[in-house]
């Protein structure tokens, strides 16, 4: 690795497993990687498909509506899917055991994390990335931080691990751009004032899951500003990323400036943190942001 990607990314090979006890060192390394803005890559750390579940290496696992396969972390239901009968069964249990060692190992690599950590949504993505076309809005080929438009954090954190479970040869390809703060100081400026009228407005029809704080306003504004901007995409500081087949990572992605470009059959799991769980809640894009403008972003 070169030193530009050196300093978006950590490597720790040490972590070869789903389960610790990890060494202090080694989590102490990670966490401040993280909170810092950094992808973790564990280049040893392979999720390990069963016979059966090989077989669901097929792109017509998914029912060609949604991007990925998806499972409830509540009900333990399975979207997406064109999967019935067995095959259905198979892939849920598959995403449940993923889910499940992703979070045991967030449990002991981030043991300040445990108390707090809430295990979201896992995604199983069976379709190759390369030849989608989306608006740029929803094109995730394109750096952005992660906001949800119909999902508010108010200020969670958004955490998600990655394993590329392909067969050899198919890397997952991301771009990782500049640090968070560095992006909001060229976008901020020209994203419109929070507007409580119009985060009640949308909660009272549906639109969204709860209110939009002014945090989730601003964070959707420098999503979308920062897609719809052609010349940044072009011309942003940015560094290519090849995660191979066995390996796996993570990342706080509404920090990470971020870019899937390539890549096909990869699992993720997504956990959302409170703030003030963090090691150090001053490095969270709350806290930026919030610095940035004066003021506080959530009630």
């Amino acid at each position: 690795m070169g030193a530009v990607l050196q300093a978006r990314t950590l490597e720790i090979e040490e972590i070869d497993r789903w389960a610790g006890p990890f060494p202090a060192e080694v989590r102490s390394r990670a966490v401040d990687a993280l909170e810092g803005g950094m992808v973790v890559y564990f280049p040893k750390l392979h999720f390990v498909l069963e016979e059966p579940e090989r077989g669901l290496l097929s792109p017509s696992v998914a029912d060609g509506k949604a991007k990925n396969v998806s499972l409830d972390p509540g009900s333990g239901s399975v979207k997406g899917t064109s999967a019935v009968g067995a095959e259905r069964a198979q892939l849920q249990a598959m995403m449940e055991r993923f889910a499940s060692s992703a979070t045991r190992l967030m449990g002991d690599l981030f043991p300040e994390y445990a108390a707090d950590l809430e295990r979201a949504g896992t995604s199983y993505r069976p379709v190759g990335i390369a030849g989608r076309s989306y608006s740029p809005i929803k094109d995730d080929k394109l750096l952005h931080v992660d906001a949800f438009p119909s999902t508010p954090t108010h200020g969670r954190r958004i955490l998600r691990l990655f394993a590329n479970i392909a067969p050899a040869g198919n890397a997952r390809i991301w771009h990782v751009g500049e640090p968070f703060q560095e992006f909001a100081q060229k976008f901020l400026p020209s994203v419109g004032r929070p507007n409580a009228f119009l985060a009640w407005l949308l909660a009272a029809v549906g639109a969204t899951k709860s209110r939009r704080s002014a945090y989730d306003q601003l964070m959707l504004g420098l999503h979308d500003s920062g897609k719809r901007d052609a010349a940044y995409q072009k011309n942003a500081p940015q560094v290519e990323v090849a995660f191979p087949p066995g390996t796996s990572w993570l990342c706080y992605t509404d920090q990470v400036l971020h870019a899937a470009l390539a890549g096909q059959y990869a699992l993720e799991q997504t956990f959302h943190l409170d703030v003030a769980s963090m090691v150090d809640p001053s490095r969270s894009p709350l806290k930026v942001l919030e610095r940035m403008t004066g003021r506080a972003l959530v009630n």
